[in-house]
């Protein structure tokens, strides 16, 4: 099963991890809970293999380059090809916390200017020079893998960010490739219902107002300190 190719990109809209059938443009969600919520990467066996067994990122994984995290299962298995891409054929699930998140998104620099954040050029290139995170938000996928009219978060750690994700924010790391091969292979197979009722939950995550202005996030779902 897991030798044939991943499902052709369709048009279907649905997207089995969203609470409503139409989020906001700019919209975060996340399987999270009181104090933690889950992030998604893709490794190579020899880096995965020591970080489940260490419960944090080990060598061979490399501090000093950019680290991009998703809360969104299926825009990584987009990103991944459902763990079939070289050097990504290990899908993990990492548990941070819900602080370090929030502290990584409010020193964030958006990847592009955005009006609506910057009140020129200028000010978004020094928040660039300054900032270890980057942001950026990316089409969402459907269960087929195809583009869905909102966006999806990607966050980039890199310096001092790095160190504070693999330090101080993991809380735990799961191996969630069985999973992956499992939701594939009921696709390929085309029980549809069942594959989308096997995905992890992705709820709104609510963030801090000033947190949400940022990333250039639209209003609606803040947190109640906001």
């Amino acid at each position: 099963m897991t030798s044939a190719p991943p499902p052709r990109p369709t048009t279907d809209a649905t997207p089995p991890t969203a609470l409503a059938p139409d989020p906001p443009a700019r919209q975060v969600r996340a399987d999270a809970d009181d104090t933690t919520l889950v992030v998604y990467q893709a490794y190579a066996p020899e880096i995965a293999e020591p970080a489940v067994a260490a419960g944090t990122f080990v060598t061979p994984f490399r501090r000093g380059r950019m680290t991009w995290v998703k809360p969104s299962f299926l825009w990584m298995m987009y990103r991944c090809g459902w763990a079939t891409k070289p050097g990504q054929e290990r899908v993990l699930a990492v548990r941070i916390t819900r602080a370090g998140f929030e502290e990584a998104l409010a020193e964030a620099a958006l990847s592009h200017a955005d009006p609506r954040v910057h009140a020129d050029h200028a000010a978004w290139r020094e928040q660039v020079r300054q900032s270890p995170v980057r942001v950026q938000w990316d089409p969402e996928r459907s269960l087929r893998l195809a583009p869905l009219p909102w966006r999806s978060l990607q966050v980039g750690l890199s310096g001092s960010a790095v160190d504070r994700y693999v330090d101080e924010w993991v809380t735990g790391i799961t191996d969630v490739t069985p999973t992956v091969r499992h939701v594939r292979g009921l696709l390929l197979d085309g029980h549809v219902d069942a594959a989308a009722a096997a995905l992890p939950v992705e709820r709104p995550y609510p963030l801090p107002a000033a947190v949400a202005a940022r990333i250039g996030a639209d209003p609606g779902v803040t947190s109640p300190t906001s």
